[in-house]
């Protein structure tokens, strides 16, 4: 009982407190030390390039599992403690919801500020519609990566699980790119993170079930353009009825997206956040995990 116990304890903590202040924050950490081999490495070769981001994210991995069993060398009460705040920086419900809920105004401008702030691409000359559209693929997207993931990996393989998961994660939003700067160096971050989000995405694709029905699997056969992040995003349009696109990459069929279909979206998290964390709460109460087991 005692993975329940912590998992209890830092959903908690997640829910009335959010995210650990930026400097004691462990993806803070992560990010750093990649983006300190990112910066000092000159890129020299594609063989070479593959060979020092390969590196580069093994270390962070490393870094991260030594982490995760820093509560195994402690004494009690200071080993469930860091547990909770370990566990706790793996994934973000509540932060997802605030920084989603911010791109709900009526000023264009303020919500492509806000817009700005959860994706990658270049808001500066989307309408409002994907601005909207922009928001609820973020929403849809980190799902996985910031809820389902992390924790599927956390009942698979304990606290290393997923704060290894959130690592990887990281280093993939940092240098999983298409470009000439990332193209070798980040390859390997890409594809491992790819490896482990393809169970989690099509499991986030069955948490919709309830909400969608069939026409959950009809969207889903049509998200054909990523191996994972269009998943969690096909059947998000599937329930709210709305089209989501990314312009040259992929639309899902619906009506044009609104302010109240950000709502609506949030809604739908919600839903199946608590879906998630009864699945987990049973498993972790049942014992069907052994190796979380102290």
């Amino acid at each position: 009982m005692d993975a329940l116990i912590v998992f209890a304890l830092a959903l908690l903590w997640d829910l009335l407190l959010g995210e650990p202040p930026v400097l004691a924050h462990p993806v803070v950490w992560f990010g750093k030390l990649a983006g300190l081999i990112d910066f000092r490495y000159k890129r020299r070769s594609p063989a070479l390039d593959f060979l020092a981001g390969t590196v580069t994210g093994l270390l962070v991995v490393a870094f991260a599992f030594l982490l995760s069993i820093l509560p195994f060398f402690v004494p009690y009460p200071l080993n469930y403690l860091l547990a909770v705040y370990f566990l706790k920086s793996s994934f973000a419900v509540r932060s997802l919801h605030e920084h989603v809920a911010r791109t709900i105004t009526g000023d264009v401008e303020e919500k492509r500020k806000a817009v700005s702030m959860i994706v990658s691409r270049d808001v500066s000359k989307l309408d409002e519609p994907h601005l909207n559209s922009a928001a609820i693929e973020s929403l849809a997207e980190n799902l996985n990566d910031s809820v389902v993931a992390p924790l599927f990996y956390f009942i698979l393989f304990g606290l290393p699980g997923a704060l290894v998961y959130r690592a990887i994660n990281t280093l993939d939003a940092m240098l999983g790119y298409r470009n000439e700067r990332y193209e070798y160096f980040g390859k390997f971050s890409a594809r491992l993170d790819d490896v482990l989000n393809f169970i989690p995405a099509r499991l986030t694709v069955l948490l919709y079930l309830p909400l969608g029905g069939r026409n959950v699997f009809r969207y889903y056969r049509l998200a054909k353009f990523k191996i994972n992040s269009d998943k969690p995003i096909a059947v998000m349009s599937a329930v709210l009825g709305v089209w989501l696109e990314k312009p040259g990459v992929y639309r899902f069929p619906g009506r044009a997206p609104r302010d109240k279909d950000i709502k609506r979206a949030l809604r739908v998290y919600w839903i199946v956040v608590a879906e998630w964390v009864v699945i987990l709460s049973l498993l972790l109460a049942t014992e069907v995990c052994p190796c979380l087991s102290p």
